[in-house]
C-alpha cells in the first residue's frame, strides 16, 4: 500500500498517510488515459461552426440567363455552389462533438492518472487548506514555501472550509482548485503537481476505489 507524507503549510512533515492501493497504486493504463483525454477535449468543443448552403445565401432568385440559345452552360441561380458568393457544399453546421466512454474505462483512466502522479512524485498531501484571512500575497508565499512554482491543482473535500483559500488563490494563474468529486483525467494530467488535503486523499480512495 503506497504511503505519502502529510505536510503543513510550512512544508514540514507531520505524519505518513496510507493511500488506497486501488486508486493510487495501480499500473497506469496508457490507452485508457488517452481515450479519456480525447473524449474530454472533444466534449469541450463548442461546435458552433456554421456556413450557408445555397438555400441560405442571400440573392440569386432570378435565373441569370435563359435556358437555351446562349451557347453557355445552363444556370438556375448565381448562388449555386460553383459561383463566387454561392452556397457552400457539405460545409460545417452546428453540432455536438461530445461522446461517452464506458464507466469502467473512465474510472480506470482516473485511477491511472492518479497513480501516475504518485509514481512521478508529483503528488503532495497537505494537512488542510485553511487560511485565517483572504490575502493573495499569503497564498503566493505559501506556494513558494512548498515550491509550487508550476501549474498546481489543489483538491479538497466538499466538507472542508476552503473559502478563504479559494478567494486568495483565484487570481493566481498557475493554481487551480477542485472538489475531490469533480476530479477528472484532463485536469490531473494537465497539472504539473496535484495537491490533496488529507481529507480529500482519504475521500478519493473511497470514491474511486
Amino acid at each position: 500500500m503506497p504511503k505519502i507524507d502529510v505536510l503543513n503549510h510550512e512544508g514540514k512533515n507531520l505524519h505518513s498517510l496510507e493511500l488506497s492501493e486501488e486508486v493510487f497504486g495501480i499500473e497506469p493504463n496508457k490507452q485508457a488515459l488517452f481515450d479519456a483525454i480525447v473524449m474530454q477535449r472533444a466534449s469541450q468543443r463548442q461546435g458552433t461552426h456554421k456556413v450557408k448552403n445555397r438555400s441560405e445565401v442571400r440573392g440569386g432568385g432570378r435565373k441569370p440567363w435563359r435556358q437555351k440559345g446562349t451557347g453557355r452552360a445552363r444556370q438556375g441561380s448565381i448562388r449555386s455552389p460553383q459561383w463566387r458568393g454561392g452556397g457552400i457544399v457539405f460545409g460545417p453546421t452546428p453540432r455536438s462533438y461530445a461522446y461517452s466512454l464506458n464507466r469502467k474505462v473512465r474510472r480506470l483512466a482516473l485511477r491511472s492518472a492518479l497513480s501516475q502522479k504518485v509514481l512521478d512524485s508529483q503528488m503532495v498531501v497537505l494537512e488542510n487548506l485553511s487560511f485565517e484571512e483572504v490575502k493573495t500575497k499569503n497564498f503566493v508565499k505559501f506556494m513558494e514555501n512548498l515550491e509550487f512554482t508550476r501549474k498546481t491543482l489543489f483538491v479538497f473535500d466538499g466538507q472542508e472550509d476552503i473559502v478563504n483559500a479559494y478567494l486568495s488563490m483565484r487570481n493566481i494563474p498557475n493554481a487551480g482548485l477542485l472538489d475531490v468529486e469533480g476530479l477528472n483525467v484532463y485536469d490531473i494530467v494537465n497539472a504539473d503537481r496535484i495537491v490533496f488535503t488529507e481529507k480529500a486523499a482519504v475521500a478519493a480512495g473511497e470514491v474511486f476505489a
